[in-house]
């Protein structure tokens, strides 16, 4: 059962992984992809509830409310993949969500009771912090800018928070099946997907072909996180959590090779080693 768990949790990894490519390789603009990626997980979780039925009354709306708040993330990355980059939004976007949520475990939740575990937590932390900081060093003579790192953490910081909402929401209904949420969880991410269309272009981005190739995305989005609940159930949170933040590592190295975005020697020692320093901090934080 555990060899399965961890094969099923390489499923997440690899498809959370190669979101940002395929936005990239798709094309259009932010409101494009967060459409695209929410009809695609609506018809996962339409296809989802018929097979496993749903949650009702206050864990529905909680989870429909969390997910439209992960639709406004994930919006904001698609706005950072414009302005930084995937190999330097993913690793940033990562830490801030590994830090956000362990810090909502704790406060919430009471998680990392006693001094070891808080010391140990609070060092993983530092790991992170310090991996983001790394990914984000800039060379005067290269492409990108500081100033432009400073507009796409001016993105992703107040968009973080709807995926801080949507990492809590499995612990705030633990006594709900994973499988009954994820029907209101992909309905929130559409319903929130169309209300930022609604703001950015009043809607015409939906008659825009762009909008609905970008379907693709939010397939990949709804069966990864499918996937994830088995492999949790096989392996365990822990272990599949660790897993599946590999994601990082493959959207980031998919980034440099795939989409061949540009970096120095010096920018590229300092953004593996960053993202080295991403992982060891997120396994850590996973095994408190």
């Amino acid at each position: 059962m555990i060899v399965l768990g961890i094969l099923l949790a390489l499923i997440p990894a690899v498809g959370y992984g190669i979101q940002p490519l395929l936005a990239s390789k798709i094309g259009g603009s932010p409101s494009n992809q967060i459409f695209g990626t929410g009809f695609g997980a609506a018809i996962v979780g339409v296809v989802l509830w018929m097979i496993y039925g749903t949650a009702s009354g206050s864990d529905f709306a909680w989870a429909f409310l969390a997910s439209a708040l992960w639709a406004l993330a994930q919006a904001g990355q698609y706005v950072a993949f414009t302005k930084i980059g995937v190999t330097k939004t993913m690793p940033i976007s990562t830490g801030l969500q590994v830090v956000g949520t362990s810090l909502i475990g704790i406060v919430a939740f009471g998680e990392w009771s006693g001094a070891t575990a808080l010391t140990i937590g609070a060092l993983a932390i530092a790991l992170v912090v310090l991996g983001v900081a790394m990914t984000a060093v800039t060379d005067k003579k290269s492409n990108g800018s500081t100033s432009s790192v400073g507009a796409g953490l001016a993105v992703l910081l107040p968009t973080t928070i709807g995926y801080w909402a949507y990492s809590a929401l499995p612990k705030a209904l633990d006594s709900v099946s994973g499988t009954h949420l994820l029907f209101p969880e992909m309905l929130g991410i559409f319903a929130g997907a169309i209300l930022y269309n609604l703001f950015t272009t009043h809607g015409k981005s939906f008659a825009q072909s762009a909008s609905w190739k970008n379907g693709i995305i939010g397939l990949v989005f709804g069966i990864s996180s499918l996937a994830y609940i088995f492999a949790a159930k096989s392996a365990g949170v822990a272990t599949s959590f660790v897993i599946t933040q590999m994601n990082v590592v493959v959207s980031t190295l998919g980034g440099l090779f795939i989409l061949h975005e540009t970096k120095t020697p010096r920018e590229l020692r300092f953004t593996l080693s960053g993202l080295l320093l991403i992982v060891i901090g997120s396994v850590a934080t996973a095994f408190l």
